[in-house]
C-alpha cells in the first residue's frame, strides 16, 4: 500500500506542476481519464496497471520512470538559491531550430533530472548557463542577452 500512496504522489505532483485539477484532467483528456479514477491513484486507493500508468505518462509528457517511487530522489530537489534565468518553455518552441536547437535538448535534459514538466518556464541556474555558455560558444552575459533578444527569458518570480 505504500507503494500505491507513493506513486500515487507522483502522479499528482506531476498534475500540479501542469497546473491541472482533477476535472482539468479530464476536461483535457476529451473524458478518456476520468477525475475520480485519476483521484484514486493519486490516494493510492486503487491500483494503477503498468499499461495505464504508460498512457498517463504520454498524457502528462512525462517519461514513466519520474512516476515510480525508486527513481532518484535527487532528481527532485529544490532549487539551490543560486542565481538564474527563468526560460519560457513556450517561447522556446517558436525560435527557429537551428538557433533554439541546443538550448531545447539542454532544458530537455534538466526536466529529466529534476523531474519538473510544468510545460511553461524552467530555471536555469548558474552552473547551467556555463554549460550553455561552452556549447553556444558565447559568455554568459553575451548568452543571456541572446536568450532575452529571442524572447525566451522571463523574469524571475
Amino acid at each position: 500500500m505504500e507503494y500505491a500512496k507513493a506513486l500515487g504522489s507522483r502522479l499528482r505532483a506531476i498534475r500540479q506542476q501542469q497546473g491541472l485539477s482533477l476535472q482539468g484532467v479530464e476536461q483535457k483528456s476529451g473524458g478518456r481519464w476520468k477525475a475520480v479514477v485519476i483521484g484514486s491513484y493519486e490516494r493510492g486507493d486503487r491500483a494503477v496497471t503498468v499499461q495505464r500508468l504508460s498512457e498517463l505518462a504520454d498524457f502528462y509528457g512525462v517519461p514513466i520512470e519520474h512516476f515510480l517511487p525508486e527513481a532518484d530522489e535527487s532528481q527532485h530537489s529544490a532549487t539551490d538559491g543560486t542565481s538564474r534565468l527563468v526560460i519560457d518553455l513556450e517561447r522556446l518552441k517558436e525560435i527557429r531550430a537551428v538557433e533554439g536547437a541546443p538550448l531545447a535538448r539542454y532544458v530537455s535534459t534538466i526536466q529529466a533530472q529534476r523531474g519538473d514538466y510544468n510545460g511553461r518556464v524552467l530555471s536555469i541556474r548558474e552552473d547551467d548557463l556555463r554549460n550553455l555558455s561552452i556549447i553556444y560558444d558565447e559568455d554568459a552575459d553575451d548568452l543571456t542577452r541572446k536568450f532575452t533578444d529571442w524572447g525566451v527569458v522571463r523574469q524571475a518570480e
